[in-house]
């Protein structure tokens, strides 16, 4: 073992391993920042390959490939109808001597003309194919299409190429030749194409490998993090040229004599050290050089040295691998010192095999090292407990040495034991790669422009969302008009309220809120003066199934006997009090005090209510208990009551607005417009019931096929198909009718329907809130995606947040025409040129949703340049909203009784 003893330094241990693998950790952080990348020596140089290989790829492509004294010119035909399969023509063209040390123009010309050779020989001159250019020398990319050369390498020295557009230069000479067209679509580095070749076997490949000559790694990393490229939707990949580690100093401590010896003898002294560590190129020569120190120390070969073995490069890297073989290892050895003018010993054969297995073991041990911490990121990034990940690899130590994949493997299992990684051999990335990124590129192209042909309907411009506020005009006047109101779709109701707040309201209020399987009772102090505000105090109570379905002398029995047990809470037993009653359901008033239900809704079904006066229903059960009496002062619409509890805080609220499950409008009209009620003077407010506006079809050229599959499966076919467009109860169908449309077209969840986007209601409005709030990055998106048990990679996350985007800011336009065309009916009604108002506002969609009122709001500023609208928050139009309609009812009556 006195090799191990003399070789100590490059035997590493596990904890230097993992100490390697945290350093890299950290230069990959430095690449990556936008302040510490100029300086940093990993460069993590973003590729815009944003998306690897589902599968589904398809179609014809060419692929270039310069890297060397040859190219390859290829054909590549991906086919997927159910079976991948990828067939592939190619053909090697020299690169004379003389063109790569001449100028620019006559290289790139040259590539041309083979490039013409080559499809003349497959008669596909006549075709624009797209082609992928693989250029492994180091560039710049700044676009998929775009990569500009920083230095030649390899012996290339063309005049006026470096810091210039290799595309560009190549589409020059095609143009000049003018005999056929391709589309350059892609240039790719070689570890790239490396990890999009395996990525169409195995969709897991997020990482790309290379152990040949030079060594090299990619992998995918989250935009969010790349602060070299803008945005922060999506992945894209890192070419990290992670053959530069060290270049700093950072390996400084595990570097030998040997390394040293190397780099100093190297063509790019101070460059690529980590490179100089692990790769083919070097690998030999480290074998080499320990070689000659150690029979100069006299402990190998009696000491004697050959000029053979004295010269640079004689100990080949294949020398390494042939030594390493399990059985004829020695017998290589001893063939391969014989043939370097030497006379081994069994001991000489048995030391060169133990310094062979060091130093390509090391190899393996630091490329382990550097790989778990890009694993290691990968999964960090995406917040998982186990990383299942393959990694693409190729090169020719990988491939062709005994030992070192395995080597490489266990040093990942070791510093990652809770990570799932397989390991790809890659065929072929610089050339069927560079057609992979192309074949990936066009898919993508392809199924975005599809998606945006659909969301175009949904997409509204100026001049439609214009028309729709001249349409609900329309529809406010037939409305409005005594003989067009029987069939106007939009009913525009009176509601007998005349006037908002005027801050002078004083007292206690009852109020009463019904509209669901809740019920609501509230004593409401309004104080004037000094100590305006209001106080509120309430109870809520259930209303249980059988008497929603009993009969209606049970139900408002039930209701009578909750306010009993509210006022007995308060300590207010026997005192009368004016009462608002909130009754959301259709009802047809005739009075502020008197409210016809239509019909039930919400699951109610209590028997002799409908087509009664529900004030009427409410008094009688009052006096079946004999306890005590209050005064009915008006039925309240929760909208009227939203519009009411803003205008208490904001004498200009003249509107109220509900955007929630439903969605609803109230605004105060001029009782000279109100054919419906007796009367000239005054103002009366009008609950708009505009979740109809539609109804009558003249919505129909803006409705999308998604809105008619919403429409068809919901309970009421046909009825509020406004509302069906712009309210939390729908949009989330909206959304999921969509996603399966894409789905079924193979423009989504790479074409598989799953039975949970099967089902009707998985898509909560509440998760439309949440998809689209910016905060969110797309790792919570594909969580609440995972949520709903669907399936997604990143881009699909990227699509659903999109759709979402569009339908929710379709119903915040929808919305605010809407809203345009009540302001403007105001401001026209008083004759003004310019109109200050205030809108109340209610409803879950336009508070917890992130971008909802903002859209709203602009569009109503595009659309009512004229009127200058203030929107409020409302709190409570229900309860509230109800006793300040009761306190200002009372105040006018007592104004009118003085």
């Amino acid at each position: 073992m006195e090799i191990d003893k003399y070789l100590y330094h490059m035997r590493l241990s596990e904890e230097t391993l993992q100490e390697v693998s945290q350093r890299f950790g950290k230069e990959m952080e430095k690449g990556l920042g936008a302040d510490t990348n100029p300086t940093a020596s990993v460069k993590m140089l973003p590729t815009f390959v944003r998306s690897t290989p589902d599968g589904t790829e398809d179609g014809d492509f060419l692929a270039l490939d310069l890297g060397g004294t040859n190219f390859r010119v290829l054909r590549v035909k991906v086919s997927d109808n159910g079976l991948q399969k990828v067939e592939m023509e190619n053909q090697i063209y020299a690169i004379p001597e003389e063109l790569m040390r001449g100028s620019g123009v006559q290289l790139f010309d040259h590539i041309a003309e083979c490039l013409a050779n080559f499809m003349e020989k497959l008669k596909i001159k006549d075709k624009k194919l797209p082609l992928g250019f693989t250029f492994s020398f180091p560039c710049h990319q700044t676009k998929l299409d775009e990569s500009i050369l920083v230095t030649w390498t390899k012996g290339f020295k063309c005049s006026s190429v470096e810091g210039k557009d290799v595309v560009s230069m190549l589409r020059k000479s095609i143009k000049k030749r003018g005999d056929f067209d391709i589309d350059i679509v892609a240039v790719v580095n070689d570890t790239v194409g490396t990890m999009m070749t395996c990525g169409y076997d195995d969709h897991n490949c997020e990482v790309g490998l290379i152990v040949g000559t030079g060594t090299n790694a990619c992998y995918m990393e989250e935009m969010r993090h790349i602060d070299l490229v803008e945005g922060d939707e999506g992945r894209m990949c890192i070419n990290m040229e992670w053959g530069a580690f060290g270049d700093d100093g950072v390996l400084n401590d595990i570097r030998t004599e040997f390394d040293r010896e190397i780099d100093m003898g190297s063509l790019n002294p101070g460059k690529q050290l980590f490179e100089k560590m692990i790769s083919g190129m070097y690998m030999g020569e480290l074998v080499r050089l320990i070689l000659v120190k150690m029979a100069k120390e006299g402990l190998l070969f009696g000491g004697r040295l050959t000029p053979d073995l004295l010269t640079t490069g004689h100990f080949e890297t294949r020398y390494v691998s042939a030594i390493e073989k399990e059985k004829e290892g020695l017998q290589k050895a001893h063939e391969i010192l014989t043939k370097l003018g030497l006379e081994p010993s069994h001991e000489d054969c048995v030391a060169t095999h133990r310094i062979c297995q060091i130093v390509s073991t090391r190899s393996a041990n630091l490329c382990g090292a550097t790989l778990a911490a890009v694993l290691r990121r990968i999964k960090e990034n995406k917040g998982v407990d186990r990383l299942r990940s393959t990694v693409g690899v190729d090169g020719s130590v990988y491939k062709k040495h005994p030992h070192f994949a395995r080597r490489l493997h266990k040093t990942v299992r070791k510093l990652l034991p809770d990570c799932e990684i397989r390991f790809v051999r890659s065929e072929d990335g610089s050339g069927k790669g560079a057609a992979m990124v192309t074949a990936v590129a066009y898919r993508l192209a392809a199924q975005h422009k599809a998606r945006q042909k659909i969301l175009e309907a949904l997409k509204l411009s100026h001049e439609q969302l214009l028309e729709v506020k001249q349409r609900m005009r329309i529809e406010m006047e037939k409305g409005l008009g005594k003989e067009t109101h029987a069939e106007a779709a939009v009913k525009m109701l009176p509601t007998y309220v005349c006037s908002t707040p005027d801050g002078t309201e004083k007292g206690d209020f009852l109020a009463l809120d019904l509209g669901g399987t809740n019920f609501r009772v509230l004593l409401v102090r309004v104080r004037n003066g000094m100590r305006r505000g209001v106080e509120m105090h309430n109870k809520i109570y259930s209303i249980p199934v059988e008497i929603m379905q009993g009969t209606g002398e049970e139900l408002f029995d039930h209701i009578v006997h909750c306010i009993s047990d509210f006022l007995e809470y308060m300590g207010m037993k026997g005192v009368s009090l004016p009462l608002g009653f909130t009754f959301s359901f259709p009802c047809q008033q005739n009075n502020l005090d008197e409210g016809i239900l239509l019909k039930w809704t919400k699951g109610f079904k209590a028997t002799g209510c409908e087509g009664e006066d529900v004030v009427n229903l409410l008094k009688e059960a009052i006096h079946r208990r004999e306890e005590f009496d209050l005064d009915v002062v008006a039925v309240v619409n929760d909208t009227v009551g939203t519009m009411m509890t803003c205008g208490y805080e904001d004498p200009c609220c003249e509107v109220g607005l509900i955007v929630g499950t439903g969605s609803n409008a109230c605004y105060m009209e001029e009782m000279r417009n109100v054919e419906l009620v007796e009367g000239e003077e005054g103002r009366m407010c009008v609950n708009m019931e505009w979740g109809a506006f539609g109804d009558n079809g003249c919505l129909d050229d803006i409705r999308t096929e998604f809105d008619v599959a919403v429409d068809e499966l919901s309970l009421n076919p046909g009825k509020q198909r406004f509302e069906k467009m712009i309210s939390g109860m729908y949009l989330g169908e909206i959304v999921r009718n969509i996603l399966m449309d894409f789905t079924k077209r193979g423009l989504l969840f790479r074409g598989r329907i799953s039975e949970r986007l099967k089902t009707r209601g998985i898509f909560e409005t509440k998760f439309l809130s949440q998809i689209e709030s910016d905060c969110l990055a797309l790792l919570q998106v594909r969580s609440i995606l995972q949520h709903l048990g669907l399936e997604t990679t990143c881009d699909d996350s990227i699509i659903v947040k999109e759709v979402c985007t569009v339908v929710a800011r379709r119903a915040a336009q929808l919305c605010g025409a809407g809203m345009a065309a009540v302001v403007d009916k105001i401001r026209e009604n008083r004759g003004l040129d310019f109109l200050k108002v205030t809108v109340g506002v209610d409803g879950t969609l336009y508070k917890l949703h992130p971008h909802f009122s903002t859209v709203m709001h602009e569009t109503v500023k595009q659309l009512s340049p004229k009127c200058e609208v203030t929107f409020l928050q409302s709190e409570d139009g229900s309860g509230k909203g109800a006793a300040l309609i009761t306190a200002v009812a009372c105040r006018i009556r007592e104004a009118g009784q003085r």
